[in-house]
């Protein structure tokens, strides 16, 4: 959770003044009693109005309450709206804690076409089989796959490494990948004429099929899970 809260920092202390005001003011809305401190209570109806229902999970606020007073102030919170525009709420699916570092994740289910759903686990649930899934299941690190995922694309012909390093850096710029159209990214980068579409800096759709994994990258160094063959042999298309 240290990584997540210095991350945090130094991303706030890049802002422009615009959004630095723009997050004082989101803290100020959650404050309901104007205390200067958010309770669990406040804390619980942010999430529910903005539709965020990963946010809901009370690990998640007691892993932010680093001072452990039951309540967040304005430095606390600075890390909740971060992990909120990078997309890095990832609950274990077996314990359902929150997930601050390295997980593991079941590849099949993170490629799977007809669903966006995936399946993480914690290194402890993963560790002492504390968990259930299908019985063929290939369950990877992020941190790897991190590795492994840039040797893919430096691997790729030069048309299809540029289109991706040309959606990747959209992808950047517009933090916060939580919703994803599996077919566009994969027209793309087939040389298809695609259109992208989104309507916040917040909200990024139109990403699609197995260079989700890169875009999760992009947003959080933390969000991984990948089955390489299948990502390669897409890079490769002609």
């Amino acid at each position: 959770m240290e990584e997540i809260r210095r991350a945090a920092g130094a991303f706030y202390e890049h802002l422009p003044a615009k959004d630095k005001k723009l997050a004082g003011k989101t803290f100020k809305a959650m404050d309901k009693n104007r205390d200067g401190q958010i309770s669990l209570r406040e804390y619980m109806k942010y999430p529910k109005k903005k539709k965020a229902t990963d946010f809901t999970h009370q690990s998640i606020f007691s892993a932010l309450d680093k001072d452990e007073n039951g309540s967040l102030d304005f430095e606390e919170a600075i890390v909740l709206q971060y992990i909120m525009q990078s997309g890095r709420a990832i609950i274990c699916m077996s314990c359902n804690t929150f997930m601050a570092g390295a997980y593991f994740s079941c590849s099949q289910c993170f490629f799977k076409d007809a669903s966006v759903s995936t399946y993480e686990i914690c290194c402890d649930c993963y560790g002492g089989k504390k968990f259930t899934h299908h019985g063929d299941a290939t369950f990877c690190d992020n941190y790897t796959l991190l590795r492994q995922s840039r040797s893919a694309i430096q691997a790729a012909p030069m048309t299809k490494r540029s289109k991706v390093l040309k959606i990747l850096k959209m992808g950047v710029q517009l933090v916060g990948i939580t919703t994803v159209n599996r077919t566009v990214i994969a027209e793309e980068v087939r040389g298809n004429d695609w259109k992208f579409t989104g309507n916040s800096s917040s909200q990024y759709y139109g990403l699609g099929q197995n260079l989700v994994l890169l875009l999760k990258i992009s947003s959080t160094p933390f969000s991984l899970a990948s089955n390489i063959s299948s990502f390669s042999s897409l890079l490769m298309v002609p």
